[in-house]
């Protein structure tokens, strides 16, 4: 399999359902709209909606009903980066190579924004009640989608993140912000593909700890590129841990503790994953991908 080509026929397929579901850029409020659209137009690996899709997909899946939750998911994800852009957080003007929604829009408009992809998030996926008025699986989707994205979720880990800054922190507490900033949204790409396919509850467990570890290792890689890699690479400005004084798996332990802990965390939720009935290999590849990547 050539994964790289896998994954690029997929993203193509997913860009398309992503601009199905964008507001129209019109009325009185068609700035803050133009706003939205951009950052997520901006680009991307639509990581979270493939992993989704794939989940779906492995656990036999094969309704549209997902599709509302493949956008939601990524209209999440971006409002998070919009706002972790801003002046008060990492004070970011590029991202995947072009201006930030701040520094396009102004401030304003990019808090803006990043609310508006919030608040249409939910309301995309509440279209998957649409597609199919009597699946009570979209119900329980919808509660993994809420909980995941919250105060128990990437904003609670978002919090300690910020409260971190320039402070001591040990490696217990850095997992708990990376399980919840970076983790939580995987995990409910996922779960919600798991719990959409009528995966079992403990298959729905299994995949929502792979998730969780694959999340680990994704960030872990993170930290790892934001010191070797450059910005015309990856995308962003690199450095920019050092800049805001954050305590990574790198600084606690160096490059090569990183990426030895990366390969571990990766290896075993692929494990997970092949270990279950049901099978995709496209799936396992993609995960094993993710933390091989250079941006």
């Amino acid at each position: 399999m050539d994964i790289k080509a896998e994954i690029a026929v997929r993203t193509e397929q997913i860009e398309t359902v992503i601009r199905a579901y964008l507001p129209k850029e019109e009325g009185l409020q068609k700035t803050v709209i133009s706003a939205m659209n951009y950052s997520v137009l901006a680009g991307g690996k639509r990581l979270r909606p493939m992993l989704m899709q794939e989940t779906y997909r492995m656990f036999g899946g094969r309704s549209k009903v997902v599709e509302p939750f493949m956008a939601a998911i990524e209209m999440i994800h971006t409002y998070s980066l919009v706002h972790d852009d801003l002046p008060a957080m990492d004070n970011d003007e590029y991202r995947r190579g072009k201006k930030t929604t701040h520094a396009q829009f102004g401030e304003a408009m990019g808090i803006l924004a990043g609310d508006g992809l919030l608040n249409y998030a939910f309301e995309t996926a509440g279209k998957a009640f649409d597609t199919e008025p009597g699946n009570a699986r979209i119900g329980k989707a919808f509660q993994v989608l809420a909980k995941k994205s919250g105060i128990h979720g990437m904003l609670g880990g978002q919090c300690v993140d910020v409260e971190a800054e320039g402070r001591p922190v040990t490696e217990e507490m850095l997992q708990f912000i990376y399980r919840l900033k970076t983790g939580a949204l995987l995990e409910s790409s996922m779960q919600i593909g798991a719990i959409l396919a009528g995966a079992t509850g403990s298959e729905q467990r299994q995949v929502e700890q792979a998730a969780a570890e694959l999340g680990l290792a994704f960030q872990i890689q993170d930290d790892i590129l934001d010191v070797t890699s450059t910005t015309e690479i990856l995308g962003k400005p690199t450095g920019s841990d050092e800049k805001n004084h954050k305590t990574t798996y790198v600084t606690l332990w160096g490059i090569e503790k990183a990426k030895e802990e990366v390969e571990r965390l990766s290896r075993h939720s692929v494990e997970l994953i092949s270990t279950l009935v049901v099978k995709n290999e496209f799936l396992t590849s993609l995960m094993l991908e993710l933390i091989q990547r250079e941006k």
